[in-house]
């Protein structure tokens, strides 16, 4: 019985070693493996929303193959702090937690890193279990990845609109250009939709759209153009 309990241990930790591992050596993989699927698109495939094509959209692109103005308009718009930080904003996050205790608008506060997280793996659930899990994986992005390589994963596989995944599928439908040839404008027009694709429309802006890419240029402005130099 003592044999058979010993062995059962270490049967049992060397399980949980390889569950600790199976994240590790999966991300560490992708640093340099560009994905074909992920779980957001995975995700949507299978569970469609309304408006969600038959046939989806997508086509990888190399981050030197992305405008520079695209990808200073994602990180104005959506993680001002990308270049420094180490997957967190530890300041944003108190915050919202805060606003979410006192019964105030739910809303997060994912840096550009934890978004690549939420997309690359995640599902779309708001629970405080999912939070910590992404921001854990976060970290080990920041870890085992490089931030030019963070941004070109994010902006590969990110939903422009629906079914639209991806910077060069979106400037090909709405610009009928490559994304390597994005103006500033046309950049911060699809930043601008990011927080919700399926509301906001790149293709027939509201004028909530407008007002958001005009915020998003002179945010581009003021951060200038080596904020971000990968």
């Amino acid at each position: 019985m003592t044999v058979f309990w010993s062995r059962f241990r270490k049967g049992l930790w060397r399980i949980v070693l390889l569950l600790l591992l199976l994240p590790v050596l999966l991300v560490l993989l992708l640093r340099f493996v560009d994905p074909s699927v992920w779980m957001w698109q995975l995700q949507r495939d299978l569970n469609p929303p309304d408006g969600y094509p038959a046939q989806s959209q997508h086509h990888w692109v190399a981050l030197q193959q992305i405008s520079p103005a695209m990808q200073l308009a994602v990180i104005a718009s959506e993680d001002q702090t990308f270049p420094s930080h180490w997957g967190l904003d530890i300041k944003s996050i108190l915050d919202a937690f805060s606003d979410n205790q006192n019964g105030e608008r739910v809303r997060g506060a994912s840096t550009l890193t934890q978004q690549t997280v939420k997309n690359l793996f995640l599902w779309p659930a708001k629970s405080y279990l999912r939070k910590a899990i992404e921001a854990g994986l976060a970290v080990l992005l920041e870890v085992l990845w490089n931030k030019p390589r963070i941004l070109e994963v994010y902006l590969n596989i990110v939903e422009f609109g629906p079914g639209i995944y991806g910077v060069e599928a979106a400037s090909q439908v709405y610009f009928k250009k490559s994304a390597q040839q994005l103006t500033q404008r046309e950049a911060a027009r699809l930043a601008a939709v990011l927080p919700n694709p399926y509301r906001l429309s790149a293709a027939y802006p509201s004028d909530y759209v407008w007002q958001r890419v005009q915020w998003i240029q002179r945010q581009m402005g003021l951060l200038g153009a080596n904020h971000w130099r990968p």
